[in-house]
């Protein structure tokens, strides 16, 4: 019995970071985590209305910060853009996150946009593991789209 095109979902392992005036090399992240949108609800009850139960109008969107997760390297452009923020310099950037299918092909693009760094945190240090040493970035962002 046929059962017509498989279609497959994508998988998550295969994606790519851009951020606006960084090397390509900062962005070769290995988790992003956060993209979220969220819509306020706004509940209206008209004095005369016959039903006793409010509308449910929506309100302010609202989208959560994003994390990104990378190796630590000898690149400093991630400690730089965030010493602006801390120095009081507003440096917002706008980018993307895409995502790959197993032929290395843009599939899905998250557009981020007016985002700045409010959170880095460095690795933990342990001279009894051989892990790799991770940096953490979150970027509070104004608009996420999904094109």
């Amino acid at each position: 019995m046929p059962t017509g095109d498989r279609v497959d979902p994508y998988r998550g392992f295969g994606f790519r970071v851009e951020i606006a005036n960084m090397s390509e090399a900062v962005a070769a992240f290995r988790e992003v985590s956060g993209l979220t949108a969220n819509t306020d609800v706004t509940e209206y009850r008209d004095g005369n209305s016959k039903d006793l139960h409010p509308k449910k109008l929506f309100g302010l969107r609202k989208y959560s910060n994003v994390i990104f997760k990378k190796g630590i390297t000898d690149n400093n452009e991630i400690w730089l853009w965030y010493r602006q923020i801390v120095n009081g310099i507003a440096d917002r950037r706008n980018g993307s996150i895409v995502l790959l299918d197993e032929e290395h092909q843009d599939k899905l693009r998250w557009n981020f946009y007016e985002a700045w760094p409010c959170k880095l945190d460095f690795p933990t240090l342990n001279a009894t593991t051989n892990e790799v040493a991770i940096v953490s970035l979150e970027l509070c962002v104004e608009k996420l789209e999904m094109v």
